[in-house]
């Protein structure tokens, strides 16, 4: 995949079910093995996936070390994925294929949006969730998906608080949900409640987890995997509650 190309995408979970577009964190590849494990999760719960890598993490895959690029020269490349999925679901007579998406991607190679098709929710692993979250408003407003969801959100660098990441936020419309562990460097359980989020986004947090959502058993009475399995309940929950209504 280059910057201006339609993504490979990578699907999990039952046909015909609500569908959340993500995308993978700074330095793992979409096929990791969290993303495989909250993928298989999410499709247990009655969710499909669909999974896409940014130009930079596939061309690793062809032996290129490219570094993440700044989060705000992704926008493209997650609008484009979001139109090649609803070009997808219409190519399996999921999507009226005649409906207008002027205003979702002026790429795009054919005309679909979300009047008549599955719900789309997007959202991604750290890095990829930020990507998500500076895109979904006007994917929102277009009635292309119909929530945002983050796993680790990075409201700052860790170690460096006082940069935050947030200020897109504060104004957000699309439904959103953040599953956060109360010890993520990136944002903990005393400092994100002090952030002006806005009002239509929840964070869940998973006790003592860190940015893969991993506690410390001995401490916390948790395991990984029961975090992984709580943060996929709650967001297929999500998802399906917040899916637009077929037409």
């Amino acid at each position: 995949m280059t910057a201006s190309s339609s993504p490979d995408l990578l699907w999990a979970g039952p046909s015909g079910a609500p569908v959340l577009v993500l995308v993978h964190g700074a330095g793992a590849a979409m096929d990791s093995v969290w993303m495989n494990r909250m993928c298989e999760l999410l499709g247990e719960r009655g969710i499909r996936t669909a999974r896409f890598e940014f130009a930079y993490m596939a061309a690793r895959r062809s032996g290129a070390r490219k570094p993440p690029p700044r989060a705000e020269t992704l926008l493209g490349e997650y609008r484009t994925a979001v139109a090649a999925v609803r070009a997808a679901l219409a190519a399996e007579g999921e999507v009226a294929p005649t409906s207008p998406v002027a205003a979702l991607d002026t790429g795009a190679s054919r005309q679909v949006t979300g009047a008549d098709a599955p719900p789309v929710a997007i959202g991604g692993k750290s890095m990829g969730g930020r990507v998500a979250s500076m895109v979904t408003d006007e994917l929102f407003d277009a009635g292309a998906v119909s929530a945002l969801v983050c796993f680790g959100y990075p409201f700052h660098p860790p170690g460096a608080p006082e940069k935050l990441r947030t200020a897109h936020l504060e104004s957000l419309r699309t439904p959103a949900l953040i599953l956060q562990g109360t010890r993520d460097p990136f944002g903990t359980r005393e400092q994100v409640p002090g952030y002006p989020l806005a009002t239509g986004i929840r964070v869940s947090w998973l006790e003592d987890g860190e940015h893969e959502f991993k506690p410390r058993v001995k401490l916390s009475g948790f395991t990984h995997d029961e975090h992984l399995s709580t943060a996929a309940a709650e967001a297929a929950a999500f998802v399906s509650k917040t899916a637009a209504p077929r037409l």
